[in-house]
């Protein structure tokens, strides 16, 4: 199973859109996923919530896809957090992960993504090497969460394609 999380709890934000457009894209080729958003979610302490969100999206997945906005240089604090309040051993280590970046600026998040793998990295996490920039969001997909630009689906539809057989 891939669990596919949104790295903002942000309602109605690009990451959720970017997010479900990866979800249709799997779902299309008949891939087991399951979209974790963290939006109204209570993962800054390790409580009832997170055990059942570790049960639910984390525990049993070998692989994730990662959607992380640009939040001030970096990823969201929420997502981190609820890093630092699973169980890093039975949710993270040696399973597989794909990073997307994404903002509304020109760099899509570059910074964040370095970020994001040395901590993943750290939690001895395999980050496939292919991690793809979405820059000026706002231009690359819609309101509606249309991609707006053939070769940008194409990039995804190739991102995902090459991190099945990761």
């Amino acid at each position: 199973m891939i669990t596919i999380i949104e790295g903002t709890n942000r309602p109605d934000s690009m990451t959720h859109k970017v997010a479900i457009f990866y979800q249709k894209v799997l779902l299309e080729k008949n891939i087991d996923t399951k979209l974790l958003s963290l939006q109204n979610r209570n993962v800054w302490e390790r409580g009832e919530e997170m055990t059942a969100i570790e049960n639910e999206y984390l525990a049993d997945a070998d692989k994730f896809i990662f959607i992380l906005p640009e939040y001030n240089g970096s990823f969201p604090g929420i997502l981190k957090l609820m890093i630092d309040n699973s169980n890093v051993k039975k949710c993270w280590s040696f399973k597989k992960g794909l990073l997307i970046g994404l903002s509304q600026g020109r760099f899509g998040n570059v910074r964040g993504i370095d970020h994001i793998t040395s901590i993943l990295n750290y939690m001895k996490m395999n980050v496939f090497h292919s991690k793809l920039i979405l820059s000026s969001i706002n231009e690359e997909m819609d309101n509606n969460g249309h991609i707006l630009k053939q070769e940008t689906e194409q990039r995804i539809k190739n991102q995902i394609n090459d991190f099945l057989q990761f």
